[in-house]
Parts: C-alpha cells; sequence; structure tokens
C-alpha cells in the first residue's frame, strides 16, 4: 500500500459527555453532584459555591501558612492527615498540607475524569514518582509497563531511581509478567509519540487486582475516561492540554479517595506540591479543555489525511479516538523540516493553542535506549506534531515548505499509513 492510503477517524462530537458514574450503571458516586455533561463540568466543577461567596472568578490563595489559635485543634487534624490522607477539615493549615486554589483544581479534574478524588502534583513526573513511592512503601516495587511511554517515564522506570523494578511487555503479555510483589501496570494510550492505542479494558481485565495506571495527558478526558474501562489510577502531565496555553506546569493523578489518601501523604513529605497560582491556571485551562481539544482535533485529523497523501511522508500515525496529535515519518532528513519550518514552533511539549513540531529521538525520548526507542516504533525519521488552534491552511502551507527541503522519494517503501500499530 503507498502514502496514499489512510484510515481517517471522525472525531467524536461529545465523547464522556455524559456525566455518567464510571461503573456504566449510571449510579452516582458517594459525594459526587448530579451528572451533567462535559463541557459544563469543564465550566463549573470547583467553581460550585462562588455564587455564594459573592464572587465570580475564582480566588487565589497565596498563602503559605494560617494562623490558629487552637493548637489542640491542630494536632488532631494532623493526627488525622497522618492516619488516612484525608483532606483535613477547617481551615488549611500549611502550604504543603493543602491549598484551597489546588483544591478547587482537584475537584475540577476528578468529575471530569469520573472519579472520586484526584490529587495534584509540581509536575507530571512528580506525581508518577508518587504513585511509585506509594507502591514501594508497601513493597510492591514491580512494575510492568508497556512501550512506548512519554521518554522521562520510561527513564524512571528503567533507570530504578526509586527503587523500582520494570519488566516490559506486550500488552499480551501482562498477565504472565505479574508477580506477588508487582504494585503497578503502567501504559499510555494514546502513547508518546507513536499515538499506539491500547485495548484499556483487556488491559485492565489482565491486571487483575493489580492497580493499572493509565497516562491520559493526550486524550484527555473529552476523548477517553479510562476509569470507565477499568483503569483505576489516572495520569496527566497538567502542563500539556489541561493547562492548554504553555504556560504552567503541573501533574496530577485522578483516584479513588483511598489511594489520594496515600498519594496526599506522599506529596507532604517530598514537598512535590504544584503552587497555588498553577493550580488557578490549571483550573482555568479546563474550563475551555473541550473547545480547545475539539478545534486542535479537526485541524489534526486534518493534517494527517494532508501528510499521508504526500510522496514526501512514509508513514502517519493519527489515533481513532482522534485528538489533537500527529506523528509522521518522512522520505528526507527530519532535522530539515524542524528547521525549515517558521509559523510552527520546534520546541518540546505539547497541547498548547499553538502548534509544536519536534523529533522524539533527539529530544523527548532521547533518554530511553535507542534499541529500545526503536523498538517501541520510535524510528529516527518519526517527528512528533501538536496541533494547536491556528487556521489550517496556514498551517499546512508551514508544513509543505519545511518538507520542501527534504529530498524526492526515491526508492522508499511507503508502509500504509495507519492509526496504531
Amino acid at each position: 500500500m503507498d502514502s496514499g492510503s489512510f484510515d481517517a477517524y471522525d472525531v467524536p462530537a461529545d465523547p464522556q459527555g455524559t456525566g455518567h458514574s464510571p461503573d456504566g450503571t449510571g449510579c452516582r458516586l458517594p459525594g459526587v453532584p448530579a451528572p451533567r455533561a462535559l463541557a459544563t463540568e469543564a465550566v463549573h466543577a470547583g467553581r460550585d459555591d462562588l455564587a455564594r461567596q459573592g464572587v465570580h472568578a475564582p480566588p487565589i490563595d497565596l498563602s503559605t501558612t494560617y494562623p490558629s489559635y487552637d493548637s489542640r485543634g491542630e494536632a488532631a487534624r494532623i493526627d488525622a492527615f497522618a492516619a488516612d490522607g484525608a483532606e483535613p477539615e477547617g481551615p488549611p493549615v500549611y502550604g504543603r498540607l493543602g491549598n484551597p486554589t489546588v483544591a478547587r483544581f482537584e475537584t475540577a479534574l476528578a468529575r471530569l475524569e469520573g472519579t472520586e478524588s484526584a490529587v495534584a502534583f509540581a509536575t507530571g513526573m512528580a506525581a508518577l514518582s508518587a504513585v511509585l513511592l506509594v507502591r514501594n512503601a508497601m513493597g510492591l516495587r514491580h512494575v510492568v509497563a508497556v512501550r512506548p511511554l512519554y521518554g522521562c517515564s520510561d527513564h524512571l522506570l528503567t533507570a530504578g531511581l526509586l527503587g523500582s523494578e520494570v519488566t516490559w511487555v506486550d500488552p499480551a503479555g501482562i498477565a504472565d509478567a505479574l508477580r506477588p510483589d508487582t504494585g503497578l501496570v503502567m501504559v499510555e494510550s494514546p502513547a508518546n509519540p507513536t499515538l499506539a492505542e491500547l485495548d484499556l479494558r483487556a488491559l485492565a481485565h489482565a491486571c487483575g487486582s493489580v492497580p493499572l495506571l493509565a497516562d491520559n495527558t493526550f486524550a484527555t478526558p473529552v476523548l477517553q475516561r479510562p476509569v470507565e474501562q477499568g483503569a483505576r489510577l489516572v495520569l496527566h502531565s497538567a502542563t500539556k492540554y489541561l493547562g492548554g496555553h504553555g504556560d504552567v506546569m503541573g501533574g496530577v493523578v485522578a483516584c479513588d479517595e483511598e489511594f489520594a489518601g496515600r498519594l496526599r501523604q506522599v506529596r507532604f513529605a517530598t514537598g512535590g506540591v504544584l503552587h497555588p497560582l498553577a493550580g488557578y491556571l490549571l483550573l482555568r485551562g479546563l474550563s475551555t479543555l473541550p473547545v480547545r481539544v475539539r478545534a486542535a482535533s479537526s485541524n489534526a485529523a486534518e493534517l494527517a489525511g494532508r501528510l499521508a497523501a504526500d510522496p514526501r511522508v512514509t508513514r502517519v500515525h493519527y489515533p481513532r479516538i482522534g485528538g489533537a496529535m500527529v506523528a509522521f515519518e518522512v522520505v528526507g532528513d527530519p532535522h530539515d523540516v524542524i528547521a525549515g519550518v517558521r509559523l510552527i514552533t520546534p520546541a518540546v511539549s505539547l497541547g498548547s493553542v499553538d502548534t509544536l513540531i519536534q523529533h522524539p529521538a533527539s529530544i523527548s525520548h532521547r533518554i530511553v535506549d535507542a534499541d529500545d526507542r526503536r523498538g517501541a516504533g520510535v524510528s529516527d525519521r518519526l517527528l512528533r506534531l501538536s496541533v494547536g488552534l491556528e487556521d489550517v491552511e496556514d498551517l499546512w502551507a508551514d508544513l509543505d515548505r519545511a518538507l520542501g527541503t527534504a529530498p524526492g522519494p526515491g526508492r522508499v517503501l511507503r508502509e500504509a499509513a495507519v492509526a496504531n500499530r
């Protein structure tokens, strides 16, 4: 098949917009308000009390500490937190223990992902580190993981920097890789950077009682909610689509309240807290998340189709669930394409309102062993495009110029341009 064969998939018009409970029964989770559409939740979750307070925009609480004349009461609340990690009742105690502005973002993200709770951290890697530390503290140091993952996630697991041991498997090998000390199964779907998709429901079944952690950074809850497919933990680099403007860093884990309590205890002990201003910006970013993801996804689907038909491109990766990420492999030197863009920004990261392009083998996945990287489908000619909100014709004109710096197709065996591998 030549590069003109491209499996195009419609971007869902309102995926996961029903607000149903994760078990699919439609029943409300304890303490969770009545279901609302995803677009409504994105605007209102975490802000429901504002009108009663006589304000419209969420306040930013920048205090690091909070006065209290009741030291016995403070001691009791700290003891309660030490017992189970539950958020202390009453006024805040200390910024490392919790912050009201950050709590609003956590509430909103949990509502969007359909979980009981969410715990925010300074970065996505801090969030993943906290998950590993929670399991390590229980003597469950073994992790089963499927490549590809984000390069730094791969490195954290492979290097054993937190005392974890990892077994890398194909999706079909998860059940056989589980051990008595397995504390976690980690996957990313769509994966960074190949956009390979996994059957999360089947993987969750293969995990048995071991928690499945799904990195949902690329899809966001607009396109999929992993807990509805059996995942117990949902990881986001909030720096990306949740923030959405390239001006804030953060990470968050959506999960049940029991696991959230353990994460809060690790966050308190290690200090990987999210700054209140970052919490404010992330909450603001959530309000436009559905609109941004759908608009950028429309652009991405159009560009993926054009790239698949272009003789200068050998393969296009675009997920069946849609999304704003496109990966493509070029005939010529990918570094020439990076150097040739003018409107598109050549930079790491993704999920901003503007379009970014990068070469994973040189940057985001450089830290992964070259053989492991290529074995996971991250070829040296692969480019990753995070499509933004610009006019699609302007984006294509810029890509067309940049691809023009590459040589002609020559004698290249072109693969079918398919969504996942």
